[in-house]
C-alpha cells in the first residue's frame, strides 16, 4: 500500500505521518513557517493566509499528499477543496479546482467554490416546503428560490477539522434547530479521505433530533486543463443517466423523469461540452446550458459506483466520478462572469468550469415522486462520493 502524509493542521498542531500497516510508523514535523514555504513552493497556496480567527475559531490551510504525489488542500471554513494537484500526462502538477489564494479573499467573495453545501444542496422552490403538517419559509436567495441552504449555509460556517488516521480529514458541524429555518438540530460529520489510487473519497454522515430535510454535497469546481486556463468545452463528459429531470424558468424541476434519448443530455457516450451546451433546446435555454440534475441509473445504491467520466483531450487528465446518490447536478459554469479573480490571478469567465455535485433531486420536499431527502430522528443519513483521477 502507498504511503501517505497529511500536512499543514491547525495552528500549532504537529502530527506525525504514519506509513501502512505493511511499513514501518515514521513520522514528519515541521513549524508553520517552514510548512508554509513548502506548500507555497509546491504549487498550493500559502498556508499562513488561511490561519486566522473567523468567528471565534482558528481557520487553516490542511494538505493531503500521497506517494504519487497528487496534493489536495483543504480549509475548515466552509470544508472548502481549496487545490487539487494532479499528475497530466507529462507528469506535471497541475490544480484542476477553482478557489482562492487566502482566507480572506473567500470571506470577502462569498462563493460555492469547492465548498460543502447543506443544509439544502440545489434548490427548494419558492423557499417553501411542508414537513409533518408545518410549513416552513426559507431563504429565497436565488431568484424566487432558495439555494444551498440559504444566506448563511455550510459554506459560510467554521468546522471543527481533525486529522483521520494518515491521509484523512474530518469535519464536524451542529446545525442549530431553527437554522436557516430548517427544522431539528442536525449534527453533521464529513470525512475527507485521499485514496491510494488518486481519488478524492467524501463520506458525508448526519443525524437530527427533529425530522428535516437534507442533502449534502461538495461544489468543486473542476477545469481538467488546470484553473485559469479559460474554457471547459473541450473536455469530454460521460453521465450514465437514461432519465433527467427538466426545469422550468427557474431551474426547479416540473416534477417529470424525462428521457435522455434524442436530447442534448443524452451524455451517455463522451461528448465534448462545447457541442451541446449551446444547443437549441428549450432546457438548454431555461439553464443557459447545462445545469440540470441528472437520473443515475440503478438509483441510490448501498456502495458507490462509477456515474460519471470527465476527460481533458489537452492535458490527459480524466476524472471518474462514483457516487452512492441518486442524482448529480452537472452545471457548466454558465454563471461565472469574470469577476472574480483565482489563484492563478487569472478570472474566471464564463463556462471556464464544470461541477458534477452528486445528490438527491432538487425540490425534493415538494415533489412526491423524486427520493425522499426527509431525516428523522434515531435515523442516520449517511452517502459517499469520489473524484477518482487518472490519465489516458
Amino acid at each position: 500500500m502507498k504511503q501517505f502524509f497529511l500536512s499543514a493542521v491547525l495552528l500549532g498542531m504537529l502530527v506525525g505521518c504514519n506509513n501502512s500497516q505493511k511499513q514501518q510508523e515514521s513520522s514528519t514535523m515541521s513549524d508553520s513557517t517552514s510548512t508554509a514555504a513548502a506548500d507555497s513552493a509546491s504549487g498550493l497556496p500559502d498556508r499562513s493566509r488561511f490561519q486566522k480567527d473567523v468567528e471565534g475559531k482558528q481557520a487553516d490551510l490542511f494538505v493531503l499528499t500521497n506517494a504519487s504525489g497528487m496534493k489536495v488542500a483543504i480549509t475548515n471554513y466552509g470544508g472548502r477543496i481549496v487545490s487539487i494537484l494532479v499528475p497530466d500526462k507529462t507528469g506535471k502538477l497541475l490544480d484542476v479546482n477553482l478557489g482562492h489564494s487566502s482566507i480572506d479573499d473567500y470571506l470577502e467573495n462569498e462563493s460555492f467554490f469547492g465548498t460543502l453545501v447543506g443544509r439544502y444542496g440545489n434548490r427548494i422552490g419558492k423557499g417553501t416546503f411542508t414537513l409533518d403538517g408545518k410549513t416552513y419559509q426559507l431563504a429565497t436567495n436565488n431568484g424566487p428560490n432558495s439555494l444551498h441552504g440559504g444566506k448563511k449555509g455550510f459554506n459560510a460556517k467554521m468546522w471543527d477539522a481533525t486529522p483521520v488516521g494518515t491521509n484523512g480529514l474530518k469535519l464536524h458541524y451542529v446545525s442549530p434547530d431553527g437554522e436557516e429555518n430548517y427544522p431539528g438540530t442536525l449534527t453533521v460529520d464529513v470525512t475527507y479521505t485521499l485514496t491510494d489510487d488518486n481519488g478524492i473519497k467524501i463520506d458525508y454522515q448526519a443525524t437530527t433530533d427533529k425530522s428535516t430535510v437534507v442533502n449534502l454535497t461538495n461544489h468543486a469546481y473542476f477545469n481538467l486543463n488546470g484553473e485559469g486556463s479559460g474554457s471547459v468545452a473541450d473536455h469530454l463528459v460521460e453521465i450514465k443517466a437514461d432519465r433527467y429531470t427538466p426545469v422550468d424558468a427557474t431551474l426547479i424541476p416540473t416534477g417529470e423523469l424525462a428521457p435522455v434519448d434524442g436530447t442534448p443530455f443524452d451524455l451517455r457516450k463522451p461528448v465534448a461540452i462545447g457541442e451541446r451546451q449551446d444547443a437549441d433546446h428549450p432546457q438548454i435555454k431555461n439553464g443557459g446550458g447545462f445545469d440540470h440534475n441528472f437520473v443515475l441509473n440503478g438509483g441510490q445504491t448501498a456502495e458507490p459506483r462509477l456515474i460519471a467520466t470527465v476527460t481533458s483531450p489537452k492535458t490527459g487528465i480524466s476524472m471518474d466520478v462514483l457516487t452512492t446518490e441518486p442524482g448529480v447536478q452537472f452545471y457548466g459554469g454558465n454563471f461565472l462572469n469574470g469577476k472574480r479573480i483565482g489563484k492563478s490571478g487569472k478570472p474566471y469567465d464564463k463556462r471556464s468550469a464544470f461541477c458534477l455535485e452528486t445528490q438527491h433531486f432538487p425540490d425534493s420536499p415538494n415533489q412526491s415522486k423524486f427520493p425522499t431527502t426527509v431525516l428523522k430522528p434515531g435515523e442516520t443519513y449517511k452517502t459517499t462520493t469520489e473524484y477518482r483521477f487518472s490519465v489516458k
